[in-house]
């Protein structure tokens, strides 16, 4: 059995080539000042001990340890704790877990008051963000929470409600935006090459075996996840928000589970199938969590003390969330988005096609061209590029391309970025990190606020009430708690703030 590490517990996005690098492009990476000597580190404390809490954990204990310090821990599974522990240990140079204190959820509030808690990183099931971001903010600390913000309108409602009663700050973290690929969009649209934007369409689509992912973990139910319109596609929908820099205020959706599922398997006569993956050889669809240290260390060690298990099989009973989904939104100043999202494709990208008065741009994005499926799994082929096989038909990469009306179509060059997920991560992290220290805006607006990730899960809290009712569905109507419409610099600074509700 081969051992591929790491392997990201939910991987967004491979990264193509041209994106893996360590010096990034000219002007990519924002200029921050060094902490003053006499400035006390924050105290972080994490909240979901999952495999996404790592990439704070390795932050925080790395690059940005001169500005912030872990804690405690906040997770109701004491085995996937020990693993963090464990870490945060060896990274301050001895032997022995680091004996951080540790808390459930039932004590937050305890966590926050005992250990001065001055910012709680959220990276729990989604369904439990609106809960532990509510209880935080009114327990004192400030919040870092990622996507999605929530999984529904009461979650929105209560988040905002909070926002407003305490005046606390939340930072969202749509690494996406920071990716130079769809920033440079944003600025080819922001400087007006094309004009005003009339339309937009979006296609992403999931290969099979990231796709599949979803299908195995606790998200494949809807009351978890609020499904992959609002899980996974919050990230895009923030995106064309910030694209075109305007708000969602209708929403039509359709799509169904077509391809994963029991019924599903039975109808292509697919046979019985393994109740998990650890263990299975030779099947396309099944997760070995052995396969993965961290993996291995977080779910299948763990998963004693409370049952969770991270490799079911995508073809079971109980999947309540859709693999195939079409939307359609109008956006305030009048253009439309046209966006799919499919969860079981032999390839992996994008293509976003953005029409303006003036012209059209068009950004193409292979992550992966093809499944090589020998019996390995690698579900991020950003964690191990040297694995990934070329596809000489569809080559990994990115382009984005330009076209005025009657001239010549022209490319943008995309610089390089630096980390996980398109090159955004290691940027994101310093706006959430050293965000006090940038000397200088960001014209390109790409940290996000609160309001920003209620713009993003509006779209598909709507999306999924259309999914219910079969008609279009008015954002306004979803009753948020805020105007979309506000200040939309997203800088989630406390001027950003809700209307009293």
């Amino acid at each position: 059995m081969s051992k591929q590490s790491p392997v990201d517990q939910n991987p967004t996005a491979p990264l193509p080539a041209g994106s893996t690098g360590s010096m990034p492009g000219p002007g990519v990476v924002p200029l921050f000042a060094p902490p003053p000597a006499d400035r006390p580190r924050r105290r972080y404390a994490v909240a979901g001990t999952g495999h996404r809490a790592g990439m704070y954990v390795d932050a925080l204990t790395g690059e940005h340890a001169d500005v912030g310090e872990l804690v405690a821990w906040l997770d109701p599974n004491p085995g996937r704790i020990d693993y963090y522990d464990a870490q945060v240990g060896r990274a301050l140079g001895g032997d022995a877990p680091a004996g951080l204190p540790r808390y459930t959820p039932a004590d937050l509030e305890r966590m926050i008051s005992e250990q001065a808690v001055d910012t709680v990183i959220v990276t729990s099931v989604d369904r439990t963000h609106a809960e532990l971001v509510d209880r935080s903010l009114r327990a004192g600390a400030d919040v870092v929470v990622e996507k999605p913000l929530t999984t529904d309108a009461a979650g929105c409602r209560r988040i905002t409600r909070a926002v407003a009663d305490t005046g606390r700050d939340v930072v969202m973290t749509f690494n996406y935006r920071y990716a130079p690929r769809n920033s440079t969009l944003r600025q080819v649209i922001a400087d007006g090459a094309i004009g005003e934007v009339t339309s937009v369409h979006f296609e992403w689509v999931l290969d099979t075996m990231h796709g599949a992912d979803y299908f195995r973990r606790w998200h494949r139910e809807k009351s978890n996840s609020g499904g992959l319109l609002v899980h996974k596609a919050s990230h895009h929908f923030d995106l064309v928000n910030w694209w075109i820099d305007d708000v969602p205020v209708r929403v039509y959706a359709s799509g169904a589970l077509r391809f994963y599922g029991d019924a599903n398997a039975a109808a292509r006569g697919m046979g019985p199938r393994p109740e998990r993956g650890t263990g299975v050889t030779g099947d396309p669809f099944s997760l070995d969590l052995r396969d993965d240290p961290r993996l291995e260390a977080l779910y299948l060690q763990a998963e004693h003390h409370d049952g969770y298990r991270r490799d079911q099989d995508p073809f079971a009973p109980g999947i309540t969330i859709e693999d195939n989904m079409s939307v359609l939104v109008d956006y305030s100043r009048g253009a439309t988005l046209t966006y799919s999202l499919n969860a079981h494709s032999p390839w992996e990208g994008y293509r976003v096609s953005v029409n303006g008065t003036l012209g059209r741009a068009e950004l193409r994005v292979v992550e992966r061209g093809h499944v090589d499926f020998h019996g390995d799994h690698l579900l991020d082929p950003s964690a191990t590029p040297e694995q990934a096989t070329e596809d000489l038909v569809r080559p990994d990469g990115h382009r984005l391309v330009v076209q005025k009306h009657w001239r010549r179509a022209e490319e943008v060059p995309i610089p390089e970025g630096i980390g996980g997920h398109g090159g955004g991560d290691a940027i994101l992290l310093k706006d959430v990190f050293r965000r006090d220290l940038r000397l200088g805006p960001d014209p390109l607006a790409r940290a996000a606020g609160y309001l920003d990730g209620v713009r993003a899960v509006a779209v598909g809290v709507a999306a999924n009430e259309s999914l219910l009712t079969g008609q279009p569905v008015l954002v306004e109507d979803l009753e948020l708690g805020v105007p979309l419409a506000g200040d939309r610099t997203g800088t989630g600074a406390p001027g950003d703030r809700p209307a009293e509700v």
